[in-house]
């Protein structure tokens, strides 16, 4: 509303809009988290059983180092989150409250010299951008360490294939493992392709909005601090998406070296045709795309970045 009935400016605009995208990313994220909850116990679930589950100690191993990358993301990842929005807050209450202004732009149906008024409408922007941090590191935590669970299924099962020599079964069971996991990873894709078509076109603005602010604010504030903290950690969140969705996709592409370096000229017909199926497959990659046509790869974050700048040169030129 503060855009639509009062913002009549680049400065204004840029200052209101990249809370407003940050807002609305936060809320589309409750929503899909909320809508494809029983989804995501599905695929937790899958995760917990066969041919998932790793059954041997290198298996296990390898499960338990991807766990503890995810573990030592989400902590690091929610470390820098937390403390951008608390000194955002904190920063807030020095310079903005004490002046009887809010922490962020906003139109509200009442008027503000009242205290206590304003003491609520404080309180509920505060608690708004806390809550919504909080989403934001557990929707892109989620996510990310899916797609390394994926990379983990890949890895085992690229272990598990080099133990196939004199034992046939081991095959077939690498063939099934495969294919689930390419049926798994078609899951986590439709699951929240929303969050990331949404997260990637957001970024976009946000970032482009980030530089315009930079380039008008005093270095020394302590506004400049916070848009420097904010933007560094959209381009985390953001570069997770593209890092290990890159991952996912080298990994599967990967399987195929791993089968010739087996013996392979050693196996019989019957094992040769076998993996043969798993070279077929793995000629096309696992590939995670947003709307079906934003890859995720650190191809699509370099683009991402290019157009945020030649969209700021815009704004600059408007300005």
């Amino acid at each position: 509303m503060d855009l639509i009935l009062f913002v009549d400016n680049a400065d204004d605009f840029s200052d209101n809009f990249y809370i407003t995208l940050t807002t609305f990313v936060s809320c589309c994220k409750i929503f899909s988290l909320l809508k494809n909850r029983n989804n995501i116990a599905t695929l937790i679930d899958i995760l917990m059983k066969k041919p998932f589950r790793p059954t041997d100690y290198d298996e296990i191993e390898i499960r338990q180092k991807f766990d503890r990358i995810i573990r030592s993301n989400t902590l690091h990842y929610m470390t820098m989150v937390e403390s951008t929005c608390a000194f955002a807050l904190v920063t807030s209450i020095i310079v903005d409250y004490r002046k009887y202004r809010l922490a962020f732009r906003a139109w509200l149906p009442f008027n503000l010299s009242s205290p206590m008024l304003f003491q609520i409408a404080y309180a509920h922007q505060s608690i708004g951008i806390t809550a919504g941090s909080v989403i934001q590191v557990a929707c892109d935590s989620l996510i990310c360490g899916l797609l390394m669970h994926i990379c983990s299924q890949l890895e085992i099962m690229e272990c598990h294939l080099k133990k196939i020599v004199g034992k046939p079964r081991y095959l077939r069971e690498c063939i099934v493992h495969h294919i689930r996991i390419f049926q798994f990873a078609l899951m986590v894709n439709k699951t929240f392709k929303l969050v990331i078509t949404v997260q990637f076109l957001i970024s976009t603005l946000v970032v482009c909005f980030n530089l315009y602010q930079l380039t008008q604010i005093n270095m020394f504030s302590a506004k400049y601090i916070q848009i420097v903290m904010y933007m560094f950690c959209m381009l985390t969140q953001i570069s997770f998406y593209c890092w290990y969705g890159n991952e996912v996709k080298l990994k599967s592409q990967n399987v195929v070296n791993t089968v010739f370096e087996m013996e392979w000229f050693a196996f019989d017909c019957s094992m040769q045709k076998n993996l043969l199926i798993i070279i077929s497959r793995s000629l096309v990659p696992i590939e995670f795309t947003g709307a079906y046509v934003i890859s995720i790869n650190l191809g699509s974050f370099v683009s991402l970045l290019k157009t945020s700048y030649s969209a700021y040169n815009i704004l600059q030129q408007m300005r």
